[in-house]
Protein backbone atom coordinates (compact mmCIF):
# COMPACT_ATOMS: atom_id res chain seq x y z
CA UNK A 1 0.00 0.00 0.00
CA UNK A 2 2.91 2.29 0.78
CA UNK A 3 4.62 1.88 -2.74
CA UNK A 4 0.92 2.86 -4.28
CA UNK A 5 0.97 6.05 -2.18
CA UNK A 6 4.68 7.15 -3.08
CA UNK A 7 3.74 6.16 -7.18
CA UNK A 8 0.90 8.59 -6.24
CA UNK A 9 2.28 10.92 -4.32
CA UNK A 10 5.15 11.76 -7.32
CA UNK A 11 2.89 11.30 -10.31
CA UNK A 12 0.80 14.34 -8.30
CA UNK A 13 4.29 16.25 -7.86
CA UNK A 14 5.49 15.54 -11.30
CA UNK A 15 1.74 16.61 -13.07
CA UNK A 16 2.15 19.72 -10.79
CA UNK A 17 5.45 20.32 -12.42
CA UNK A 18 4.58 20.17 -16.13
CA UNK A 19 1.35 22.21 -14.92
CA UNK A 20 3.28 24.81 -14.04
CA UNK A 21 5.48 24.79 -16.81
CA UNK A 22 2.00 25.62 -18.77
CA UNK A 23 1.22 28.42 -16.68
CA UNK A 24 4.76 30.12 -16.82
CA UNK A 25 4.29 29.36 -20.23
CA UNK A 26 1.51 31.22 -21.53
CA UNK A 27 2.31 30.94 -25.39
CA UNK A 28 2.66 27.54 -25.00
CA UNK A 29 -0.70 27.36 -23.88
CA UNK A 30 -2.20 29.79 -26.51
CA UNK A 31 -0.61 27.52 -29.23
CA UNK A 32 -2.10 24.50 -27.72
CA UNK A 33 -5.45 26.15 -27.91
CA UNK A 34 -5.14 27.92 -31.25
CA UNK A 35 -4.03 24.92 -33.50
CA UNK A 36 -7.01 23.31 -33.61
CA UNK A 37 -9.43 26.43 -34.14
CA UNK A 38 -6.68 26.92 -36.73
CA UNK A 39 -6.97 23.16 -37.94
CA UNK A 40 -10.49 23.53 -38.46
CA UNK A 41 -10.28 26.45 -40.58
CA UNK A 42 -7.79 25.58 -42.84
CA UNK A 43 -9.34 21.82 -43.77
CA UNK A 44 -13.00 22.72 -42.97
CA UNK A 45 -13.29 25.12 -45.82
CA UNK A 46 -10.36 24.77 -47.57
CA UNK A 47 -10.88 21.30 -48.72
CA UNK A 48 -14.65 21.16 -47.97
CA UNK A 49 -14.95 22.63 -51.34
CA UNK A 50 -12.66 20.05 -53.48
CA UNK A 51 -13.58 16.45 -51.63
CA UNK A 52 -16.78 14.77 -51.50
CA UNK A 53 -17.76 11.57 -48.88
CA UNK A 54 -19.33 9.12 -49.77
CA UNK A 55 -23.21 9.74 -48.44
CA UNK A 56 -22.42 13.14 -46.65
CA UNK A 57 -24.64 15.01 -49.49
CA UNK A 58 -27.17 12.51 -50.84
CA UNK A 59 -29.76 12.23 -47.55
CA UNK A 60 -27.88 9.58 -45.67
CA UNK A 61 -28.42 9.68 -42.54
CA UNK A 62 -25.73 11.51 -39.80
CA UNK A 63 -24.49 13.59 -42.81
CA UNK A 64 -25.24 17.57 -42.33
CA UNK A 65 -27.40 17.36 -45.31
CA UNK A 66 -30.00 14.71 -44.21
CA UNK A 67 -30.41 17.00 -41.02
CA UNK A 68 -32.77 19.25 -42.44
CA UNK A 69 -30.53 22.16 -41.90
CA UNK A 70 -31.11 24.98 -44.91
CA UNK A 71 -28.27 25.29 -46.74
CA UNK A 72 -26.81 21.97 -45.30
CA UNK A 73 -24.65 20.38 -48.42
CA UNK A 74 -21.53 18.53 -49.36
CA UNK A 75 -19.24 21.29 -47.45
CA UNK A 76 -21.22 20.63 -43.79
CA UNK A 77 -20.91 17.06 -44.82
CA UNK A 78 -17.89 16.99 -45.57
CA UNK A 79 -17.00 18.97 -41.78
CA UNK A 80 -18.57 16.41 -40.15
CA UNK A 81 -16.56 13.34 -41.95
CA UNK A 82 -13.36 15.82 -40.84
CA UNK A 83 -14.33 16.41 -37.31
CA UNK A 84 -13.52 12.98 -35.59
CA UNK A 85 -9.83 13.33 -38.08
CA UNK A 86 -9.41 16.29 -36.28
CA UNK A 87 -9.73 15.10 -32.73
CA UNK A 88 -7.69 12.39 -33.71
CA UNK A 89 -5.15 14.32 -34.72
CA UNK A 90 -4.86 16.47 -31.49
CA UNK A 91 -4.72 13.15 -30.35
CA UNK A 92 -1.45 11.63 -32.11
CA UNK A 93 0.02 14.95 -31.48
CA UNK A 94 0.36 14.37 -27.60
CA UNK A 95 3.60 12.63 -29.02
CA UNK A 96 4.98 16.36 -29.60
CA UNK A 97 5.38 18.06 -26.85
CA UNK A 98 6.16 15.46 -24.41
CA UNK A 99 8.74 14.37 -26.77
CA UNK A 100 10.11 17.86 -26.90
CA UNK A 101 10.03 17.83 -22.70
CA UNK A 102 11.88 14.57 -22.15
CA UNK A 103 14.71 15.73 -24.23
CA UNK A 104 14.67 19.45 -22.58
CA UNK A 105 14.86 17.88 -19.13
CA UNK A 106 17.84 15.23 -20.60
CA UNK A 107 19.59 18.05 -22.04
CA UNK A 108 19.31 20.48 -19.25
CA UNK A 109 20.28 17.96 -16.43
CA UNK A 110 16.66 17.36 -15.03
CA UNK A 111 16.57 13.62 -15.92
CA UNK A 112 19.76 13.40 -13.77
CA UNK A 113 18.90 15.26 -10.68
CA UNK A 114 15.53 13.22 -10.51
CA UNK A 115 17.05 9.94 -10.69
CA UNK A 116 19.42 11.10 -8.22
CA UNK A 117 16.34 11.45 -5.87
CA UNK A 118 14.44 8.77 -4.05
CA UNK A 119 11.57 8.61 -6.11
CA UNK A 120 9.22 6.55 -8.14
CA UNK A 121 10.63 6.31 -11.80
CA UNK A 122 7.16 5.22 -13.16
CA UNK A 123 5.30 7.80 -10.95
CA UNK A 124 7.65 10.82 -12.67
CA UNK A 125 6.67 10.30 -16.53
CA UNK A 126 3.16 9.14 -14.92
CA UNK A 127 2.69 12.60 -13.93
CA UNK A 128 4.12 13.76 -17.08
CA UNK A 129 1.39 11.78 -19.02
CA UNK A 130 -1.47 12.49 -16.31
CA UNK A 131 -0.58 16.40 -17.05
CA UNK A 132 -0.60 16.56 -20.80
CA UNK A 133 -4.24 14.84 -20.71
CA UNK A 134 -5.28 17.25 -18.73
CA UNK A 135 -4.35 19.78 -21.41
CA UNK A 136 -5.53 17.55 -23.89
CA UNK A 137 -9.17 17.41 -22.27
CA UNK A 138 -9.45 21.83 -22.92
CA UNK A 139 -7.80 21.26 -26.32
CA UNK A 140 -10.95 19.04 -27.10
CA UNK A 141 -13.34 20.37 -25.37
CA UNK A 142 -12.09 24.21 -27.67
CA UNK A 143 -11.77 22.14 -31.04
CA UNK A 144 -15.26 20.47 -29.96
CA UNK A 145 -16.91 23.75 -29.65
CA UNK A 146 -15.64 25.05 -32.52
CA UNK A 147 -16.87 22.20 -34.55
CA UNK A 148 -20.43 22.64 -33.23
CA UNK A 149 -20.68 26.57 -34.26
CA UNK A 150 -18.98 25.80 -37.65
CA UNK A 151 -21.48 23.14 -38.32
CA UNK A 152 -20.66 19.16 -37.14
CA UNK A 153 -22.84 17.47 -34.59
CA UNK A 154 -22.98 15.02 -32.70
CA UNK A 155 -25.71 12.43 -34.09
CA UNK A 156 -25.46 9.38 -31.70
CA UNK A 157 -26.45 8.95 -28.12
CA UNK A 158 -24.85 10.80 -25.30
CA UNK A 159 -23.19 7.32 -24.26
CA UNK A 160 -21.77 6.75 -27.29
CA UNK A 161 -20.36 9.91 -27.68
CA UNK A 162 -18.58 9.86 -24.05
CA UNK A 163 -17.42 7.06 -25.42
CA UNK A 164 -15.49 8.43 -28.65
CA UNK A 165 -14.30 11.11 -26.21
CA UNK A 166 -12.95 8.57 -24.01
CA UNK A 167 -11.52 6.46 -26.86
CA UNK A 168 -9.64 10.08 -27.72
CA UNK A 169 -8.21 10.41 -24.40
CA UNK A 170 -6.97 7.16 -23.87
CA UNK A 171 -4.93 7.11 -27.54
CA UNK A 172 -3.96 10.32 -26.31
CA UNK A 173 -2.33 8.96 -23.13
CA UNK A 174 -0.83 5.95 -25.81
CA UNK A 175 1.01 8.65 -27.65
CA UNK A 176 2.34 10.66 -24.54
CA UNK A 177 3.89 7.36 -23.64
CA UNK A 178 5.55 6.96 -27.67
CA UNK A 179 6.84 10.36 -27.00
CA UNK A 180 8.17 10.05 -23.93
CA UNK A 181 10.26 7.12 -25.31
CA UNK A 182 11.38 8.50 -28.02
CA UNK A 183 12.13 12.14 -26.30
CA UNK A 184 14.71 10.24 -23.74
CA UNK A 185 16.18 8.19 -26.50
CA UNK A 186 17.18 11.31 -28.31
CA UNK A 187 18.27 13.36 -25.30
CA UNK A 188 18.24 16.59 -27.02
CA UNK A 189 15.84 19.42 -27.34
CA UNK A 190 16.57 20.51 -31.40
CA UNK A 191 16.65 16.78 -32.61
CA UNK A 192 13.07 16.04 -30.84
CA UNK A 193 12.06 19.52 -32.40
CA UNK A 194 13.03 18.15 -35.98
CA UNK A 195 11.59 14.56 -34.88
CA UNK A 196 8.53 16.33 -34.93
CA UNK A 197 8.10 17.07 -38.12
CA UNK A 198 7.49 13.03 -38.68
CA UNK A 199 4.29 13.45 -37.14
CA UNK A 200 2.80 15.16 -39.87
CA UNK A 201 3.00 12.54 -42.38
CA UNK A 202 1.71 9.82 -40.01
CA UNK A 203 -1.34 12.23 -39.32
CA UNK A 204 -2.06 12.60 -43.34
CA UNK A 205 -1.71 9.07 -44.19
CA UNK A 206 -4.82 8.30 -42.67
CA UNK A 207 -8.39 8.26 -43.51
CA UNK A 208 -8.60 11.32 -41.16
CA UNK A 209 -9.01 13.83 -44.32
CA UNK A 210 -9.47 12.10 -47.34
CA UNK A 211 -11.77 8.49 -47.75
CA UNK A 212 -9.18 6.04 -48.80
CA UNK A 213 -11.14 4.58 -51.71
CA UNK A 214 -9.53 7.30 -53.59
CA UNK A 215 -5.58 6.08 -52.96
CA UNK A 216 -3.16 3.62 -54.64
CA UNK A 217 -3.84 0.21 -53.05
CA UNK A 218 -1.33 -0.32 -51.38
CA UNK A 219 -1.06 3.13 -49.97
CA UNK A 220 -4.72 2.52 -49.01
CA UNK A 221 -3.79 -0.35 -46.76
CA UNK A 222 -0.98 1.65 -45.36
CA UNK A 223 -3.83 4.13 -44.29
CA UNK A 224 -6.48 2.14 -42.81
CA UNK A 225 -3.81 -0.11 -40.47
CA UNK A 226 -2.17 3.21 -39.55
CA UNK A 227 -3.50 3.07 -35.63
CA UNK A 228 -4.80 7.11 -36.12
CA UNK A 229 -7.35 5.39 -38.67
CA UNK A 230 -8.90 3.26 -36.28
CA UNK A 231 -9.40 5.77 -33.61
CA UNK A 232 -10.86 8.35 -36.89
CA UNK A 233 -13.32 5.50 -37.66
CA UNK A 234 -14.40 4.97 -34.32
CA UNK A 235 -14.95 8.59 -33.83
CA UNK A 236 -17.35 8.67 -36.99
CA UNK A 237 -18.65 5.38 -35.93
CA UNK A 238 -19.60 6.83 -32.10
CA UNK A 239 -20.77 10.30 -33.48
CA UNK A 240 -22.47 9.33 -35.76
CA UNK A 241 -21.45 11.52 -38.88
CA UNK A 242 -20.07 10.15 -42.25
CA UNK A 243 -17.28 7.80 -43.05
CA UNK A 244 -16.52 6.70 -46.21
CA UNK A 245 -16.30 2.44 -46.54
CA UNK A 246 -13.18 0.46 -46.05
CA UNK A 247 -13.11 -3.15 -46.41
CA UNK A 248 -9.73 -3.54 -44.00
CA UNK A 249 -10.43 -5.41 -40.73
CA UNK A 250 -9.67 -2.21 -37.92
CA UNK A 251 -12.07 -0.23 -40.08
CA UNK A 252 -14.64 -2.60 -39.33
CA UNK A 253 -13.90 -3.50 -36.04
CA UNK A 254 -13.07 0.36 -35.45
CA UNK A 255 -13.57 0.51 -31.41
CA UNK A 256 -11.89 -2.93 -30.82
CA UNK A 257 -8.76 -1.95 -33.10
CA UNK A 258 -8.11 1.24 -31.06
CA UNK A 259 -8.27 -0.40 -27.75
CA UNK A 260 -5.57 -2.79 -29.09
CA UNK A 261 -3.80 -0.33 -30.30
CA UNK A 262 -3.36 1.69 -27.22
CA UNK A 263 -3.00 -1.87 -25.28
CA UNK A 264 -0.12 -2.52 -27.45
CA UNK A 265 1.69 1.16 -27.43
CA UNK A 266 1.34 1.22 -23.52
CA UNK A 267 2.59 -2.25 -23.11
CA UNK A 268 5.40 -1.51 -25.17
CA UNK A 269 6.64 2.00 -24.61
CA UNK A 270 5.77 2.34 -21.27
CA UNK A 271 7.84 -0.40 -19.81
CA UNK A 272 10.98 0.61 -21.91
CA UNK A 273 10.39 4.33 -21.36
CA UNK A 274 10.65 4.04 -17.40
CA UNK A 275 13.63 1.96 -17.86
CA UNK A 276 15.15 4.27 -20.51
CA UNK A 277 14.70 7.25 -17.48
CA UNK A 278 16.17 4.45 -15.20
CA UNK A 279 19.23 3.71 -16.89
CA UNK A 280 19.80 6.90 -18.78
CA UNK A 281 23.22 7.98 -18.62
CA UNK A 282 24.25 4.70 -17.46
Amino acid sequence: MSAVADLAADAWSSMLRVLLHYRRSPGLLAVSLAVPVLMVVVFGYVFGSAITVPGADSGVPGASGASGTPGAGPVDGYREFLMPGLFAMVAVNGIVPTMVGAARDVGRGVTDRLRSMAVSRTGLLLGQTLADLLVSVVVLALLAAVGLVVGWRIRGGPADALGAFGLLLLFRFAMTWVGLLLGLAVGKEEAAGQLAVAVFPLAMVTNAFVPTGGMPGWLAAVAEWNPMSAVVQAGRDLFANPSAPAAAWPMQHAVLATLLWCAVLLLVCGPFAVRKFATHGT
